[in-house]
């Protein structure tokens, strides 16, 4: 986005500023002449969380536009309590309502048209925007001719507080080279206090388009230093996973396995019915699911199952999970996904098996983060949502990983492995200390001992 410019003029943002209580940074998402002026196109722009302002760039040269707290969602209907339509033309700068009225506005979302209850419409027609608005806000003596007026651009932005970046960072990281190679290099050497085991499998469980897929890309991109696209990952309404399969992370491509693999299967859903139920999720965490083995909803895995492990080995069995949440929906996820994610939670912690919160696309809740993830300690966004998603789950606030996923670039950056590998070095830790409270060391098991094991 940073090649595309935006109409907006310094001096007229200097005039759309004045409408907010605090000093705000506007971030361009969509842009007409440049992404289609497709009425999906823009809609496809909104995530799940912020605050937005659409912009209507007209031929005689003013600024329409609404501000808006929520994401719009195509043929819905509902009341925002901070919007409010605005108007800039030469020197005049109006704001409808007035700063100190607190009339909600209603905003509605059709098939090819967005309306604000203060008399903004902007309509696609025949693939130009088109904007109409009431006499009565903008100007009683406009005459009818001029009630529908071509735009020449029509922007998204979104709106996000200065105040959202902390004075200083909650969590201090060292972002330079040196560390990401220093992390690296502590990955590949780290040993398990167990030595006759000699990966550990990590489960990722998550609803639909949590980034549980993504996170092993990512990873891998960040060993091998360019982007990896293996496993294909997908946003399918019952996500892209479908079979339990396990991936061993390399040194670099076609090098050794490190110590450490990840485990990817179907989504959990709102409930049993409509994902990974929370019967088969247990049993992949005791190690009875082969591998390659094929989900379906509504069928719970049983013994009767070909290639059912009867009695599982230490090496077979789950010994971490990382329950996968993506910050940007955290806020809005059902009562019915927590308590799976609580019960699973409870479950898991009577197994004595580790379990931390893997927190994705923490660069779509804080512009400063999507610039920089130099800034995720620093943001108050992302320290609000780690908060919700240990909330969430059940969990300390110390346990939750917050990571970006590539998947946009085509390139590894620096700041984004270090967050990646700083996560990796966490979960392996966090089973390197389960091992030390349920042995006695030295030890010396095989893996295929499991008299000894408190699981």
């Amino acid at each position: 986005m940073a090649s595309i410019v935006s109409s907006l003029t310094s001096e007229n943002e200097v005039k759309l500023q004045k409408f907010f209580s605090r000093h705000v940074q506007f971030h361009l998402l969509y842009k007409s002449s440049h992404h289609e002026a497709g009425f999906d196109q823009l809609l496809n722009r909104f995530d799940h969380h912020g605050k937005y302002a659409i912009m209507l760039f007209l031929k005689y040269g003013a600024v329409l536009g609404a501000f808006m707290s929520k994401p719009l969602k195509q043929g819905l209907k509902y009341s925002d309590d901070e919007a409010f339509v605005f108007r800039i033309k030469g020197y005049s700068a109006k704001r409808f309502p007035e700063s100190n009225n607190t009339k909600a506005i209603t905003v509605t979302v059709g098939s090819d048209s967005i309306s604000f209850g203060e008399g903004l419409n902007l309509n696609l027609i025949n693939d130009f925007w088109y904007e109409s608005f009431s006499t009565d806000v903008f100007n009683p003596r406009r005459t009818l001719e001029d009630q529908n007026v071509c735009c020449i651009d029509v922007e998204l932005h979104r709106v996000q507080d200065i105040d959202d970046i902390l004075p200083n960072p909650w969590r201090e990281v060292v972002w330079r080279d040196t560390t990401r190679e220093d992390l690296r290099k502590s990955f590949v050497s780290y040993k398990l206090l167990l030595e006759s085991l000699t990966q550990v499998k990590v489960l990722l469980l998550g609803p639909v388009a949590s980034g549980k897929s993504s996170f092993i890309n990512s990873v891998r991109s960040a060993m091998y230093k360019r982007v990896v696209h293996l496993p294909n990952v997908g946003t399918g309404f019952e996500g892209f996973t479908q079979k339990m399969t396990t991936y061993d992370i390399r040194v670099n491509p076609r090098g050794s396995p490190t110590v450490l693999s990840l485990c990817d299967v179907m989504p959990l859903g709102d409930d049993d019915s409509t994902g990974l139920s929370y019967a088969d999720a247990l049993a992949v965490i005791k190690g009875h699911i082969p591998e390659g083995y094929k989900f379906q909803r509504g069928v719970t895995v049983t013994d009767t199952v070909s290639d059912y492990v009867e009695k599982p080995t230490l090496k077979e069995k789950i010994h971490c999970v990382l329950f996968v949440l993506d910050a940007s929906k955290v806020s809005l996820y059902p009562s019915s996904l927590e308590s799976t994610l609580r019960k699973l939670r409870t479950t898991i912690s009577d197994l004595g098996i580790p379990q931390l919160v893997l927190l994705t696309h923490v660069d779509q809740v804080c512009l400063a983060v999507q610039k920089d993830v130099m800034d995720v300690y620093s943001s108050r966004p992302v320290q609000e949502k780690m908060q919700k998603a240990a909330t969430l789950v059940g969990l300390p606030l110390s346990y939750v990983l917050p990571v970006k996923n590539y998947l946009s670039t085509l390139t590894v950056d620096c700041n984004t492995d270090i967050l990646l590998l700083s996560a990796v070095m966490n979960i392996l830790q966090a089973v390197n200390d389960s091992f030390e409270d349920q042995y006695d060391f030295p030890v010396n098991l095989t893996p295929e001992d499991d008299r000894k094991i408190k699981l």
